[in-house]
Parts: C-alpha cells; sequence; structure tokens
C-alpha cells in the first residue's frame, strides 16, 4: 500500500509538472474553459428593411483565451502594454485565433493592429489607456483621413485586410486624446495639403504623413480597412483624437451596445464623430449611445476628387434603438458622398440636445448620388439648429458660394433624391424644424414627410425641390412665415394643421414655384394665407378640398 501510494505520489507531481511546462510554453490553451462573463450573446433580432439586405450574424471566434500578461504586460497604466499586447495577438492568430483578454486594471498602450479571427475583450473594469505621444502610432499605415486616402498615424487600433475581427467585453477604452486636439488649428495646412493632393490626383503612396517637416494627421480610434466581419459590442469610448469608429471599405460591420462620449467634463473632441462607415455595405448600428464632439453617426462615401476616383459606395446601412444627448448631428449623410450613398434605414433613435436630428449634406464638387433612404420613429427635443435638415450647398468654396448662377451639370455634381421620413416627433428646434436647401442645376427630388409632429422657432424652408409630399402635418411656429418656398415644384400638402395661425402662413417666391397644391389643410382665408415674391405667380398655389 505505501509503494501504491508513493507511485501514485510520483504520477501526481509528474502530471503538475507537465502541466506547468504547458502554461509556460502555451499560456491561454490552459484556461480555454474560462468563462467571458461581460460577453454578448442575446440574439441580434431580424432586420426588416425597405430594401434587400442579408441578416446580420456576429463573427464567431474560437474557445481560446489569451491574457496580455502572460505575454509580459504590466498593470497600473504607467508601463506601455504595446509590444505585449501585440504578442498576445500575434500568438492567438498563429494558433486559429480567438480572445485576447484586458482584464481588470489600466493599461497603456500604443497602437493596436487586429489580426484575423481575434476579438479584443476588456473585462467590465478594464481601461486601455492610449498613449499621448504620436511615435506611439508609427510607422504611418494605409488609411482615410476626412475620406481622402493617404498614409498617416495608425488608428489607436487599426486592421487592414482581416476577416473575423472585434472589440468586445464590458471595458472602457481611454484615447485620451486632448494632447491632439490642438493639431485641428495647428496641423490644419497638412489637411489642406492633403486635400490639394487628392485633387490634383498625387499617387497615394506619395501622401504621407508621419511627422516629417510639419506634415501630421489625427489618428481615428478604432479604423479597420478593408475588413469583413466586423463586432464592436459592449464597450465605451473616451475621448479619441478624432473620429471614433470609421470602418472603411468594409463589409458585414455589427456596432452593438457601445457608449461613444467625445464630448464632456474633458472637453469637445474636434471632429469626434462617434460612428463613421465609410464606403461600407451592411453595417448595422444599433442600442448605442452618444454625447459627441460632432456628429453622433455620419455615413460617409470619399471626399471630392478622390472620392471619385475611388468610387466606393457606403450602402444598406441600419441604425435603430439609439440614443443621441449631444452632437452637430443625430444621424448625418456626408459631406462626404463622391462614392455615393444608398439605402439606408434608422428607426427608433432618440436625439436630446443635439444641433440636429437628421442632417444630409453634399455641395458641388463633390458628386455622388445620395438616395433611398428611410427616417420611421425618430424624435428630437431642445435641437439647437435645424431639425431635419437636407442641404446640398454645404460649406460652398470660392465662386460657388453663391446659389446662382446655376452651374453646369457634371459628374462632380451631387444627386439627392428617394428620401422618406414617417413618424417623426421634433419639439423645441431652435431654428427651422425642417429645410430642404437644392440647386438650381440639381433639384432635390421625391422627398416625403408623413405623421410628423413639429414644434420650433421656424418652419419649413424650401428650396431648388421638386416633387416634395407633406402628409398628416402638424406643425407649429413661432415665427412666420410658416412655409418659405424659393423656386419650387411640385409641392404637395394634405392634412396640415398649423397650431392656431390663419394668416401668413405661406410665402413663395422664385420664377420656378410652380403646382404647390394644398388638400384637406386649415389655412382659412388664402389672401391672408399666401404672400408672394415679385417673381413668383399667383397661379403657382392649387387649393383642393
Amino acid at each position: 500500500m505505501k509503494i501504491f501510494i508513493k507511485n501514485l505520489k510520483a504520477r501526481f507531481i509528474s502530471h503538475i509538472y507537465v502541466g506547468a511546462l504547458f502554461i509556460f510554453f502555451f499560456p491561454g490553451f490552459i484556461s480555454c474553459q474560462t468563462q467571458l462573463p461581460y460577453l454578448i450573446r442575446d440574439e441580434i433580432k431580424p432586420v426588416n428593411a425597405p430594401f434587400e439586405i442579408e441578416q446580420f450574424k456576429r463573427p464567431v471566434f474560437p474557445d481560446n483565451y489569451f491574457d496580455i500578461r502572460d505575454f509580459g504586460a504590466k498593470e497600473g497604466g504607467e508601463v506601455k502594454c504595446t509590444e505585449a499586447i501585440q504578442r498576445a495577438i500575434v500568438h492567438a492568430a498563429n494558433n486559429g485565433g480567438g480572445y485576447v483578454i484586458i482584464p481588470k486594471g489600466k493599461w497603456l498602450t500604443g497602437a493596436i493592429h487586429l489580426d484575423n479571427n481575434i476579438s479584443l475583450y476588456l473585462d467590465k473594469d478594464a481601461e486601455l489607456v492610449f498613449s499621448q505621444d504620436p511615435k506611439d502610432y508609427l510607422p504611418v499605415v494605409f488609411s482615410r483621413h476626412e475620406d481622402v486616402e493617404c498614409y498617416k498615424y495608425s488608428a489607436f487600433i487599426y486592421a487592414n485586410n482581416k476577416t473575423n475581427i472585434a472589440i468586445t467585453g464590458a471595458g472602457t477604452l481611454n484615447g485620451q486624446g486632448k494632447t491632439w486636439w490642438d493639431y485641428k488649428t495647428k496641423k490644419k495646412e497638412s489637411e489642406v495639403l492633403l486635400y490639394e493632393m487628392g485633387k490634383n490626383n498625387v499617387p497615394v503612396e506619395k501622401r504621407i504623413f508621419d511627422g516629417t517637416d510639419g506634415r501630421e494627421l489625427r489618428p481615428a480610434f478604432f479604423q479597420p480597412m478593408n475588413c469583413t466581419n466586423v463586432l464592436v459590442e459592449g464597450v465605451t469610448f473616451l475621448f479619441g483624437a478624432f473620429w471614433t469608429i470609421t470602418p472603411t471599405y468594409c463589409d458585414n460591420v455589427i456596432i452593438r451596445k457601445v457608449k461613444i462620449i467625445t464630448y464632456g467634463d474633458l472637453g469637445d473632441t474636434p471632429n469626434g464623430d462617434g460612428v463613421n462607415p465609410s464606403s461600407s455595405k451592411n453595417v448595422l448600428i444599433e442600442d448605442c449611445e452618444f454625447s459627441t464632439g460632432d456628429d453622433c453617426i455620419a455615413i460617409k462615401a470619399g471626399r471630392d476628387n478622390d472620392g471619385l476616383r475611388v468610387n466606393k459606395p457606403c450602402e444598406n446601412i441600419i441604425i435603430r434603438n439609439c440614443k443621441g444627448l449631444i452632437g452637430h448631428g443625430g444621424i448625418v449623410i456626408g459631406s462626404e458622398t463622391s462614392g455615393g450613398i444608398r439605402n439606408i434605414f434608422a428607426e427608433n433613435c432618440q436625439f436630446y440636445g443635439t444641433d440636429r436630428v437628421v442632417r444630409i449634406k453634399t455641395t458641388r464638387g463633390r458628386g455622388g448620388i445620395i438616395e433611398n433612404m428611410w427616417f420611421k420613429n425618430l424624435s428630437g427635443d431642445s435641437i439647437q439648429k435645424e431639425a431635419l435638415r437636407i442641404n446640398m450647398r454645404y460649406n460652398p468654396q470660392g465662386p460657388l458660394v453663391e446659389r446662382l448662377p446655376a452651374q453646369p451639370v457634371t459628374k462632380s455634381t451631387p444627386i439627392i433624391r428617394n428620401i422618406n421620413f414617417e413618424n417623426i416627433k421634433i419639439t423645441n428646434s431652435k431654428n427651422y424644424s425642417i429645410e430642404l436647401l437644392g440647386l438650381p442645376e440639381m433639384l432635390m427630388e421625391n422627398i416625403s414627410f408623413k405623421d410628423i409632429y413639429l414644434s420650433s422657432t421656424k418652419g419649413i424652408n424650401l428650396s431648388d425641390v421638386n416633387n416634395i409630399s407633406f402628409k398628416n402635418i402638424f406643425i407649429s411656429s413661432k415665427e412666420l412665415p410658416v412655409v418659405e418656398i424659393l423656386d419650387g415644384k411640385n409641392i404637395e400638402f394634405e392634412k396640415i394643421e398649423f397650431a392656431g395661425k390663419s394668416k401668413n402662413l405661406f410665402n413663395i417666391k422664385g420664377k420656378n414655384s410652380q403646382n404647390i397644391v394644398l388638400k384637406k389643410s386649415n389655412i382659412g382665408d388664402k389672401n391672408e394665407a399666401f404672400s408672394f415674391g415679385e417673381e413668383a405667380s399667383h397661379k403657382s398655389i392649387i387649393i383642393e378640398d
């Protein structure tokens, strides 16, 4: 019996020794049964969009777990863990992929580059803090800056030509971006230079912004380029240097239950957009919350000549159940539209105190077709500017500043058409509730508003538009006239309630204004309800019972 027990102890000690060797040489595998308690596992609800789109499914990762501490990472936020984190990613990728775990604590790092089949998982009390030293984001990588291709500082988290990548868990990614913010003004010449390079077709490989000769462009926070199956879920992003999440040339992107803060106690991140898909397709953005120094969500597709050269659209974008607490725009299309933007469906979103609820913007020289968009079940309160604004004359430059004369139509002329708004409630908007500004050479067309409640300082302003419909609209405007139309044609108002007002409801201007039809609306005495500019015809108004 003593001999048996002795042999059993020997075998037990031997097994412990072998196990220890296994842990030493293969860190991560020993804990492959470890559960990830903050990994979101709920089912993504089906998408019921008014256009064809495949249902969204998360990328699947192997049940392998790689703790960055096993690769030399030191907690505390004082020692840079960049190399340790990258070693963990490389090791995980070489062994089939899995979860690279950022455990509880504060971890300082420079640029992180994801690889195939890697999910960067942040524990609930984990804080990944990004270095404020620009050198930690070198060498430069292929990128798009304000939607012009170039080589610049790596995004804080970057990937190019990868499949199945993710940032998951419940931790915080702290960009510490304030040190970069004055680049907005100090390095403005770098952005101007990049725009000129794009305009003049300078080869992309020569558009290098690495700090040499003062050429520097702020990095994005998370920028996957040319990637398929991208997931961001459950985490919080704080105060980056520039745009926060910007999937570029990507396919099948899911961004869920993410909080993005770029405006708050620490200041206001210049260009601190939340989620900016750029020339990507099949993107789901849902259950996210934004407090941003710029737009909450902005859909983009290339800028000016460089965007026309690349010619990649942004399409099939689903936005639902999101909340914006502050930001320039809630849901924004553009202004970088050159590759075209189409098939956008946004529903069940709320915005409080943002400058606008929905904003679509482009300009002469930018080109691109913006079409087929649906905005449904949205609300906005205490909106600081125009609540719903579509503008084809955004930030014009040089001789294109003036609306007139009409310019020649070329490939650089933007087109906006087929935009639909339904069941929208706007309260306390400080400017126009609705403003549509087309171009005299390219009228904005086929815009519909149905079941809309509007309460604002000003009412509705329409310019250079065709085939616009308003049905079942309640509008309360502090200022008169309630509706202003300049060179608008084929506009129909049906079942419009003007909150008790009956005088000076409409002001019609422009010789091209025609076929403005009112049906079943409480306008009172039409002689008091309408006023006309010098070139406008009284015959432009048609009243039907």
